[in-house]
């Protein structure tokens, strides 16, 4: 049986997946939503980056999975992607959801639209963390009134240390077996780093979905759908 582990973006929880995983225990799959060091209800826990890698590899040793999709969206691509290496083989495939991938050395701020100096100085001001995002930053994203109240009613503040550290690869991360979903309406092409990840590389492959950053909130069975499809890839 395949078990997906499922690891959602900043500011959120395990509790991001609630629609996704029915989608995939009633096609047969094991399902291990995860949350992260610093959030949702684990928020008082300190937290870098690094303690979200080891989070990821805990739940993949500590319940003894085999036959492992990690699943990484936005900001949780990063740790998921240092983790698939971390976890050998028991890894049958990385799926990256609209999300930032690790690169040796650098952070998730290295790589911030704004910049680097921007995001860290927008942590600083709010105490060591990055704030929920409002109502407003949601709009255009494929979501109705209903998921916009949910996703900023669950959201916590983001553990600041885990996007400015900088992320450890032992090995390209081309060389993991992986699936790319990116979601349109957050931009109609991946990043140069993904995009440089997909081209020529058997390994990997690009899915797009026409949906916003969230899918998760705004096509949950869709993305349940493509997760499973990607098992007859790994």
């Amino acid at each position: 049986m395949t078990e997906f582990v499922l690891v959602a973006g900043a500011w959120l929880g395990s509790w991001a997946w609630d629609e996704v995983v029915p989608e995939l225990r009633a096609a047969g799959h094991g399902t291990h939503p995860v949350t992260l060091s610093g959030l949702a209800e684990k928020r008082a826990i300190p937290a870098g980056q690094q303690t979200h890698v080891q989070d990821v590899v805990d739940v993949v040793e500590g319940r003894d999975l085999h036959e492992v999709v990690l699943v990484g969206h936005s900001y949780a691509g990063i740790p998921v992607g240092q983790a698939a290496e971390r976890i050998g083989d028991r890894l049958a495939r990385v799926v990256f959801v609209d999300s930032e991938v690790p690169v040796d050395g650098e952070s998730f701020a290295s790589d911030w639209w704004a910049g680097r100096e921007a995001l860290e100085a927008a942590i600083d001001k709010n105490g060591g963390f990055w704030a929920p995002l409002t109502a407003a930053d949601c709009e255009g994203q494929d979501l109705t009134g209903e998921q916009i109240a949910r996703f900023t009613g669950g959201s916590t503040p983001h553990p600041g240390a885990t996007l400015t550290e900088p992320a450890v690869l032992t090995r390209p991360l081309g060389d993991l077996p992986a699936t790319y979903i990116k979601c349109l309406l957050d931009g109609d092409e991946p990043k140069p780093v993904v995009a440089e990840l997909v081209a020529g590389n058997d390994s990997w492959e690009l899915v797009e979905m026409s949906t916003g950053h969230w899918p998760m909130f705004s096509r949950p069975r869709e993305l349940a759908q493509i997760l499973s499809r990607s098992v007859q890839k790994a």
